[in-house]
Order: structure tokens, then sequence, then C-alpha cells
């Protein structure tokens, strides 16, 4: 009996220690995550980093495998661009406990931020194979190959990530313009059929015969246009066209769109300049600002141009806003375009709406004058295709109600058929 009494005691005891041991090791435990909280707040909010230092160094004594420490002196060393510190930390992090995101993402910026793409591009594979699913990471794999200038290995990469992710738009939006980047020529031809419910007028017809060099810089097309107006039966206007226009980067994110028409005949413009710039953003958002300058006959018109793009999957829509400046008088053009990709830019179907006369529609531009205070409601769809490497076409049928005179309307439906062969 002594001795079960003796056991017992023995018993309550250790079980007293015990729970003291765990109370004082919870009691550390909230004292810890105290003083992180405090660290995290000084280096966020109040800036002082020489405190918040005092205060990780700290608590990595305290706690020497609470990481958390860690990466917050990563960051201070970082913040205070003491970058070999910094690194030291971020990868004893990595190194004890693949799952903090935060130490890859630290690292990898900084390397960028040094130009130290190799080991970048190491860094960003161990983040990747620690975390397959984080597409943050495989954007930033796709960004080192692009300051590195590695246009293959960007584009294989982006074929690879369009398969794993066929509905993310900033793969695709990064994918399309990559192929830009890559040399090619083509060699096409559009022709447009304009018929008329009016009678006595029409049809147009429209030609145009191109030339497109693509380059890594960008993209210089030529352009001779051709149109011939009839109206009963015999043909009213004649001429030709001469264009020039370019496609240039101006950036990682941006490029720009210059243009230059000049024709003798009055059918067109005797000149036509154009220029827009255009960002993209993240998430597959696009802007642009331009302008456009016609001289016709009678007047020089200017209008200022404003757009917004967006890539949702295989989507692209784009609302482009012209605004016509005549005198005191403001005429506003509005056009909303989608399209449908397929496997590459040259494959996707289209539908497009507006309301009044763009500058950027040349069947229409050499009547622009007259037309610019009349109302147009246009609706088109349209398909384009690339067969094989070589070969790409469309089709595209425009339906317009245009206003002639005020308070008169034409029903306007136009065949476009294209053709263009590249090598």
């Amino acid at each position: 009996m002594k001795d079960k009494k003796y056991i017992k005691i023995l018993f309550i005891v250790f079980l007293v220690m015990g729970m003291m041991n765990s109370n004082v090791v919870w009691s550390q435990k909230i004292d810890v995550d105290s003083l992180l909280n405090v660290a995290i707040k000084e280096v966020n909010k109040d800036k002082n980093y020489e405190s918040a230092l005092k205060k990780t160094r700290l608590g990595i004594k305290l706690a020497p495998d609470y990481l958390d420490f860690h990466l917050l002196t990563g960051r201070i060393y970082q913040l205070t661009n003491e970058k070999d510190s910094a690194r030291y930390y971020y990868n004893h992090v990595i190194d004890k406990n693949p799952v903090y995101e935060d130490a890859f993402t630290y690292l990898i910026n900084m390397d960028i931020e040094e130009k130290k793409y190799a080991d970048a591009e190491i860094v960003v594979n161990k983040a990747i194979e620690a975390h397959p699913g984080k597409k943050d990471f495989r954007y930033k794999k796709l960004t080192i190959y692009e300051l590195k200038g590695e246009n293959e290995k960007s584009q294989t990469y982006l074929k690879e990530m369009q398969e794993m992710y066929p509905e993310d738009s900033e793969f695709k939006l990064h994918h399309f313009i990559d192929e830009t980047r890559f040399k090619s020529d083509r060699i096409g031809m559009i022709y447009n059929f304009t018929t008329f419910n009016r009678s006595g007028y029409g049809p147009w017809h429209y030609g145009s015969l191109q030339y497109i060099a693509q380059r890594n810089w960008g993209s210089l097309i030529t352009r001779i246009n051709y149109s011939d107006r009839y109206a009963n039966e015999q043909s009213v206007a004649n001429g030709f066209q001469y264009e020039v226009e370019s496609y240039f980067f101006t950036g990682k994110n941006s490029y720009s769109f210059a243009s230059a028409g000049y024709s003798s005949d009055p059918v067109f413009p005797k000149l036509r300049l154009g220029y827009s710039f255009f960002h993209n953003f993240k998430k597959g958002w696009e802007g642009d600002l331009g302008i456009r300058y016609i001289d016709t006959e009678d007047s020089n018109l200017t209008s200022a141009v404003v757009g917004i793009g967006k890539y949702l999957g295989s989507y692209w829509l784009n609302l482009r806003s012209y605004f016509f400046f005549d005198n005191s008088t403001v005429y506003p053009v509005f056009t909303l375009t989608s399209r449908y990709y397929f496997n590459t830019r040259f494959d996707y179907l289209s539908l497009i709406a507006g309301y009044g006369t763009s500058p950027d529609e040349r069947t229409t531009l050499g009547q622009i004058e007259q037309r610019l205070s009349l109302d147009s409601f246009r609706i088109s769809g349209g398909y384009n295709r690339l067969f094989g490497k070589h070969y790409i076409t469309g089709l595209q049928i425009s339906v317009n109600n245009q206003e002639y005179t005020p308070g008169s309307k034409q029903i306007e439906t136009e065949i476009a058929l294209i053709f263009q062969y590249q090598f």
C-alpha cells in the first residue's frame, strides 16, 4: 500500500512538472509570436529596420527553427541593400522548408534586379518544383527568358504554358507578342466588294496589294491600294493610294504604330497620318492612345484615339473610341471588336460592332468628310485561318446602316476576301 501511495505521489509530481513545462513552452511561443509581430510592424509600417533586426536576431536565438524570423531578417537586409546577407537568409529558409513562397519570390526579384539572370533561373526552377501549381513562378520564368533575350526558349516555354493553361490570358498575350518578334515575310492581297440597296448607287470595288516584313524590332508594311466606285453602271471615281505602316517595340511591355498614306486621286484622301502607343498591363489588359490626321479636298480632320483591350482566355475584346474635332464640334466614333483565337494569332473568329465612320476604315475613307456628321451603325463577322505554315486566308462580311443625307439611310453590304503567303 505504501509503494502504491509513493507511486501516486510521484505521478502527480511529474504531471505537475509536465504541465509547468508546457506552460513555459506555450508562454514562450506567445512571446516569440508577439516579438515577430512587432518586428513586422517596424519593417512594414515604421521603416525602423535597425530595431526590427535586433528583434529578429533575438527571435532566431530563442526559436532557431522558427523560419519566419529568418525570412524577415533576409527581407530587412534586402531593404537595407545588404544583398549577400539577404541571399543567405532566403536560401536558409528555402533549404529548411521550401513551402515558404515569399523566400523564392524575394530571392528571384533580387537576382533579376541585379541582372543575375542565370541565378534567378536556378531559383525559379526550384520554386516551380516546390510549387508546381503556382503560376506566378511560371510568369517569372518567362520574364527571365525575355530579359535574357532568349526568344526561342521563350517561345517554346510559352507553347508549353499555353497547353498547360489554355485559358490563361497573360500567357496568350505574351505568346502573340513573341510571335511578332520572329523574322518572317508575307505578301498578300485584300479585295472588298460593297453593294448598296439604293437604286443606281454602287457597287464599289477596293483592292490592296501588300508586303509585310516582320523582324525582331517590329514590322514594316507597304501597300498599294486601288478603289473604283460605280453609279448607274459606270465608274464615277477611281484611283490609287500608297501606304506605309509600322509596328515597332518601344519596351518590354509596349509598342507603337505609325502610318502614312498618300494619293493624288480624289477617291482617296490626299494625306493620311496616324500614330498610336500601346502598353500591355498585367492580367491580359492592353491600352492605347493615339492620333489620326486626314487631309481631304476641302478640310483637314484630326481625331484622338483611346482604346482598351482584354484577353479572356481564348477571347480578345477591344473597345476603341475616336473623337473627331471639326471647328468647335466633336464627332465620336466607337468600335467594339471581339475575337476568339484558335491555335495561332492568324486563326480566329471575329465579331465587330460600331457607330460612326472610323478613320481606320479604308473602303469609306474617301467619304469621311461627308459621313462624319451622319449616323452609321455597323456589324461584321469574319473568319481567318492559317493553312500549313504559309497560307493565310480570311473572309469578312459587314452590314452598315448608313445615313447618306439627314433622315435618309442606305444599307451597305461589304464582303472582304483576304489572302497572304508567308515565307
